[in-house]
């Protein structure tokens, strides 16, 4: 148990650094290959974060292993896509990176409190937060060869993050309760933080 709570502690201590450098610019708006975007979202503190709590929710909040574990982070992983590819295209919505800050916020407390939502509500909720996501990611991505590539590695690197965050839930669903809570307090000092800079 106390191995669990230092390796608990310590992931989420190394979350917070990263609010400095979470998203538009990190890699130096070098996009381009599988690669590329595979590593984006682990640079990001922001998208990091969405996704493995995305993940964890699910898992803490799951009445089953199957499919409840998984609907929240396939609508988020699609989702994403979606915004992504409205990037592209130049759609441009308004506050973007507040709503990812927001989406923090939400997803902590939905951690922290175990909150229990109706399949289609959770995937709405999560799917309406991945769309900013993807849009700032497309946006990245507009003027960039090989965005394709680029985009591929980025929804497969969020769909580990998604199964990372399922396997930490999993494995504190029947831990001490303070475990989840401090989990989403992370999630969500890290995300008023960004939204402290974004407005």
């Amino acid at each position: 148990m106390r191995t669990t709570t230092s390796k608990t502690l310590a992931l989420l201590a190394l979350l917070l650094p990263l609010a400095a450098s979470a998203h538009t610019g990190v890699d130096g708006g070098l996009h381009h290959g599988f690669t590329t975007g595979f590593l984006h979202p682990l640079t990001g503190a922001d998208h990091l974060a969405a996704m493995v709590a995305v993940g964890l929710w699910s898992a803490l909040a799951a009445r089953r292993a199957w499919p409840d574990l998984l609907w929240a982070p396939l609508a988020f992983a699609g989702m994403l896509l979606v915004g992504a590819l409205m990037g592209l295209a130049g759609v441009q919505l308004p506050a973007v990176e507040p709503m990812i800050a927001a989406s923090l916020l939400v997803l902590g407390l939905l951690v922290a409190t175990r909150v229990r939502l109706p399949a289609a509500m959770a995937m709405a909720l999560v799917g309406v937060f991945a769309v900013f996501h993807g849009v700032a990611h497309g946006h990245e991505l507009a003027s960039a060869q090989g965005a394709a590539l680029t985009l591929a590695g980025m929804v497969g690197a969020t769909v580990l993050l998604h199964l990372a965050g399922i396997a930490l839930g999993w494995a504190l669903r029947h831990a001490n309760a303070w475990l989840p809570r401090v989990a989403g307090a992370a999630v969500v000092v890290l995300g008023a933080t960004l939204l402290a800079q974004a407005v």
